[in-house]
């Protein structure tokens, strides 16, 4: 969702939870019609699986000891693809998906957007580019290769003297192709859009049945707490996605595929997609409780027999998690795409147009509503941290930090002026006051509720209610119970700078109505204890990386339908002269973003 940085990535060991895995799952060049044998339903067999610690091992060993061959047929098969095209003198050009920001001068950096000729592509985790007159190692995971090959280099644009632009040659590379070229272009998007939802169909039914269903009959290894942990809400995410890819299929032209209307089907089913935002969120702890069990034999034996058993391919349960994230994450490139040989006077021109935002809208729903969850921890902290504190949490109502600074009260009936510490919350307005010899220590004072009060502005003077000469004022306003609050900033600007998160206050409680954003009492809890362990061990606790520095490592974008799909890339140095640049820039901490 945002893009990445490779002082972030490269030098860091990626988590046994955190591999990279693709979209589709289908094996390179594997594409079998026949159905995944699964466990049958009912009692297990006790000479499968039974309770004994080893018992999952002995299966995995028969398995292992078979002729069964549930890996990579194709071994390399994309590389030696990508690589026959170079040999044989075809220009093979990539499309950045990420900055790739490098001072190493054997690599080469591009930004997001970047158009890249591959030039050597036989290291799967690193291949060798150009951009313009630079050539270097980039790494493979944060590219896709282009769909239309053939398309013109418009992100080129071939120079003249002065600087500017030959228009000729520009209208004739970019106005010079025919309908039937763009058609064509139009048609590969198309037919990637249907073939890949349809591989993703195929991999959820192979977690809901090869997983899920396996581990639902072994009571004995699993709660249901665990299950909804490490799986979340993906069996909404699979009745969720059957419904899309049958409304997708209804719209596809299978006649002529450029022809097909599939915008309509992305409008439709854009609120549906906001159930991935639980998803995400879930997925650190799926990765963390997955990291506690895989400790323990009999679960990584048990997991791998799961795989075996659905022929799923050679990856690990965590890196099959990942890929509802990639999935959500991928739809606005892949509209972006179908926009770009969209001709303007095509019917699905302007659905196409609205799908992307829309997509893009809720990319950026889920990414706010993560930041939102990361933020409880941090205000439960916050209130840990606060002295003699009375009342409800502040998480009971509250789940945003707004603003916060010092503002001088004045209250009634004496009119006595203090000089306090606030901090706005969504839903409530937080009093503190200051400690007199350490000023870093806050008591609690007392409390707003934010739904009651109504904001006026005072104009600086004479105030008729307090009877006094104020400036820079403004006050809380109650109509329920005439309760008053006046408030005056030191300075004109800072009086404007509460009026203003006043206003965004407002307006974050109505997005969250309307978007339901809410959070679930388990997690306020969860926060709220942690803050307490925290406080009274005295450690500060690790901060965590940005969940986006997550996603990051773990990108993989689908390789075009034209070339066979689906390889595993891991972000790793390719074989090339040793070099300590890395090891020394990973432990410099002020280069992360």
């Amino acid at each position: 969702i945002t893009s990445a940085v490779a002082f972030d990535i490269l030098p860091l060991k990626l988590h046994p939870f955190s591999q990279s895995t693709p979209t589709g799952l289908d094996c390179v060049g594997w594409r079998q019609c026949i159905s995944s044998p699964v466990i049958a339903d009912g009692p297990l067999d006790k000479t499968a699986l039974t309770d004994d610690v080893g018992s999952e091992e002995d299966l995995y060993e028969d398995f292992r000891s078979s002729n069964h061959r549930y890996g990579h047929p194709g071994g390399g098969g994309e590389q030696l693809a990508i690589n026959e095209l170079i040999s044989d003198g075809s220009v093979v050009y990539a499309e950045a998906l990420w900055d790739h920001v490098t001072m190493d001068d054997q690599e080469l950096g591009f930004k997001a957007g970047d158009v890249i000729e591959v030039m050597d592509a036989t290291n799967k985790e690193w291949w060798w580019g150009r951009i313009l007159d630079s050539e270097g190692w980039f790494p493979a995971s944060f590219v896709r290769l282009r769909v239309n090959q053939d398309e013109p280099m418009e992100d080129y644009p071939l120079k003249v003297e002065g600087g500017k632009e030959d228009d000729s040659i520009s209208g004739t590379r970019r106005f010079g192709m025919g309908q039937t070229t763009k058609d064509q272009m139009r048609t590969n998007v198309i037919n990637e859009i249907i073939s890949t939802e349809r591989d993703y169909i195929k991999h959820l039914k192979d977690i809901c049945e090869g997983y899920i269903k396996q581990c639902r009959k072994r009571a004995d290894m699993f709660t249901e707490e665990q299950l909804k942990t490490i799986f979340g809400n993906i069996e909404d995410i699979y009745r969720c996605q059957k419904k899309f890819v049958k409304a997708l299929e209804k719209k596809f032209n299978k006649d002529h595929p450029h022809l097909s209307e599939v915008g309509s089907c992305f409008l439709e089913y854009q609120t549906e997609f906001q159930i991935y935002s639980e998803y995400c969120n879930n997925h650190p702890n799926a990765c963390m409780e997955l990291s506690r069990l895989t400790k323990v034999n009999k679960y990584v034996y048990f997991f791998e027999a799961c795989r075996l058993l659905q022929k799923m391919i050679d990856i690990s349960l965590d890196g099959f998690l990942l890929t509802p994230v990639q999935k959500i994450c991928k739809y606005p490139l892949q509209l972006a795409e179908l926009l770009k040989y969209t001709n303007p006077q095509h019917r699905d021109f302007k659905d196409v147009e609205a799908a992307l935002n829309a997509m893009k809208n809720v990319a950026r729903l889920i990414n706010e509503r993560k930041r939102r969850l990361e933020n409880i921890d941090k205000i439960a902290q916050w209130q840990s941290s606060i002295e003699d504190w009375e009342g409800e949490d502040v998480l009971v109502r509250s789940s945003e930090l707004i603003y916060s600074g010092e503002l001088t009260k004045i209250s009634h009936p004496q009119a006595k002026s203090q000089q306090r510490m606030f901090f706005l919350f969504d839903h409530q307005l937080v009093c503190c006051k200051k400690d007199l010899l350490r000023r870093d220590i806050l008591y609690y004072k007392s409390r707003i509720n934010m739904d009651d009060m109504e904001i006026v502005d005072v104009e600086d003077g004479k105030d008729k209610d307090f009877n006094l000469s104020v400036k820079n004022a403004f006050k809380l306003h109650c109509q329920d119970t005439e309760e008053v609050h006046l408030f005056c900033a030191k300075k004109p600007e800072q009086k404007q700078r509460w009026l203003k998160a006043f206003e965004n206050e407002r307006r974050q409680v109505q997005l969250d109505q309307e978007t339901g954003f809410s959070i679930t009492e388990v997690q306020k809890k969860q926060a709220m204890l942690n803050a307490s362990k925290q406080h009274h061990t005295g450690k500060p606790k690790a901060v965590t990386r940005p969940y986006y520095d997550f996603l990051m490592r773990q990108k993989h974008p689908t390789l075009p339908t034209t070339l066979p799909q689906q390889q595993v890339f891991m972000l790793a140095e390719p074989k090339r002269k040793p070099s300590n640049f890395w090891q020394n820039i990973s432990r410099l901490t002020p280069f992360r973003k």
